[in-house]
């Protein structure tokens, strides 16, 4: 078995500075306050603080300026969807805005998918489509499923495409094990999942997007049900 990894000082002071600066204990756009107080106030050496606001600074909450003092980051109207995850970990309620964008982006996906795959992609996509009904067991189910979605993502011919897709399915593995209901029966997942192959591999534009719809909307609605 695979030790389970121990949190250091510097884990658990990164992990409360940015909840309090995402529940707005430190407000957007201030600045924290100097480091020595900020230090005692958590009960942490000054080394110990910058080690975790170096962290905050890569993770895009803080920003340094030398000489002036640590700003909170304006992370929503600056931030890229690199923050998703961890945003999603912090209040569940992004996932709602997650799907939201999944639905509409995995529409268009699927409709430009039928246009410009190639015969290759096609075997793939119906292989992917396959091994989710022979996936045993919710996770493996799942992991199969957004194969599929992947794959659909890569014949569009579009890398942006493809991005998105990774970055909307990142953003929900934090809560991940809460959305598995969809992909407890593989022959269920897989027969959602199939009108929206068959259309791409038929070339049918129109119909993929509206197949595309109708099995997000399904398997979002459940996977909701499933985190409520």
């Amino acid at each position: 078995m695979e030790a389970l990894p121990r949190e250091t000082i510097v884990d658990v002071l990164e992990h409360r500075l940015r909840e309090d600066i995402l529940d707005g204990r430190h407000p957007t756009g201030g600045y924290l306050p100097p480091e020595r107080q900020l230090a005692d106030g958590y009960g942490v050496t000054r080394t110990t603080l910058k080690h975790a606001f170096g962290r905050l600074v890569q993770a895009g909450l803080l920003e340094t300026r030398h000489g002036v003092g640590t700003k909170v980051r304006d992370y929503v109207r600056l931030g890229g969807a690199d923050l998703l995850p961890m945003l999603v970990r912090h209040d569940a309620r992004w996932v709602h805005e997650v799907f939201e964008v999944r639905r509409s982006i995995g529409a268009l996906i699927a409709e430009r998918a039928a246009r410009k795959a190639t015969r290759a992609q096609r075997e793939e996509l119906r292989a992917h489509l396959a091994a989710v009904r022979e996936a045993a067991g919710g996770d493996a189910v799942q992991l199969a499923d957004i194969e599929v979605h992947r794959a659909l993502a890569r014949a569009t011919g579009n890398r942006v495409y493809v991005l998105l897709t990774n970055t909307l399915f990142n953003a929900y593995l934090p809560v991940r094990a809460a959305l598995a209901e969809p992909f407890a029966d593989p022959e269920a997942a897989h027969d959602r999942l199939a009108p929206v192959v068959e259309a791409v591999t038929a070339g049918d534009g129109p119909r993929a997007h509206a197949a595309a719809d109708a099995y997000l909307e399904a398997t979002e609605r459940i996977m909701l049900e499933g985190l409520a």
